[in-house]
Order: structure tokens, then sequence, then C-alpha cells
């Protein structure tokens, strides 16, 4: 992860254990779960359902749709995965940390970079406060194009003579 001045922050940092809520059982670990999160570790950018399911298919995984999308719902909502609305609409998934973090995300080829935003944290506590708001909550994407695809969308235009 990076910092809002684009300082990487030491070390990884895990998503700790979410507390069982009272009453529910954990869910059992299915294979067709394990295959998803084997599918969600090895990606460094966010995609849909769809992408999930074909990538499960490629490697063998007979795995239907329904079962990508109920095991998606799961992860979000224990907090195993990120879930954004890419500006075209589509819902996506990345497996990221769990310490509070915003992404800055390449629209062309999806790849994402946690960053920390502790302007946005302020600017958010004081918001709340203005208006006395309690118990609040944030998300925040950055939409852009990354380096590599920045340069080839540069290398594509025609040159003027």
């Amino acid at each position: 992860m990076i910092d809002e001045d684009g300082q990487p922050l030491p070390g990884p940092r895990y998503r700790a254990a979410m507390p069982a809520q009272a009453g529910r059982r954990a869910p059992r670990t299915t294979r067709q779960r394990l295959a998803v999160v084997e599918v969600l570790a090895g990606l460094h950018d966010f995609r849909s359902a769809q992408e999930i399911h074909a990538a499960l298919r490629e490697r063998g995984h007979d795995v239907g749709i329904a079962t990508v999308y109920r095991n998606l719902a799961l992860m979000a909502q224990t907090g195993d995965v990120d879930v954004l609305t890419r500006e075209d609409g589509e819902t996506v998934y990345l497996h990221c940390s769990r310490q509070h973090h915003h992404h800055l995300v390449c629209r062309a080829c999806g790849r994402a970079i946690e960053v920390t935003g502790p302007g946005v944290e302020r600017w958010a506590d004081e918001l709340a406060a203005r208006y006395g708001y309690t118990d609040i909550s944030h998300t925040l994407e950055v939409f852009g194009l990354c380096p590599e695809c920045t340069r080839t969308s540069a290398d594509a235009r025609p040159r003027s003579e």
C-alpha cells in the first residue's frame, strides 16, 4: 500500500478475522469457496463475478455462476473482499487488506492500488462533527489511467504532422 503522498507504507497488512455474529455459525468452507479464494488471491485488479467465474472454469473448477455470486456476497459481508462499482455500473471484487483504505483504480485495465488517506479521514470526521453525525463510515475510489495504460493510450493516438 502507498500513502497519499505516494510513499510505500511499511510491510503488508493483513485482515484480522471478523468476530462471529451472535447466534450465527461461521459459514462452512466449501470446495467452491476455496476455489473462489484461490482465484482472488492471484488477482491484483478488481474483477467481475463473471470474470472470476471464467477464471474458475479455465482452472477446471465446476462452479456455477450463482455459487460464485453467493460466495462473493458472503465474502463481502465478512470483509474478505472489497466491492466497488465501476464507472460503467459493473460491480467488481478484489481481495484486499482489512486495514481501512481507499483505492486508486485504472479505468482501462482495472489495476488497483490500496492507498491510505489521512486527509480524507480528517475531512470525513470534521464534516460529521459539523452536522452532528456519529458512527460514520465512508468509501473512496479514485479512477484514472495507470502509467502503462496512459502510455498505451498515448501511443495509439494519431500524431499530428
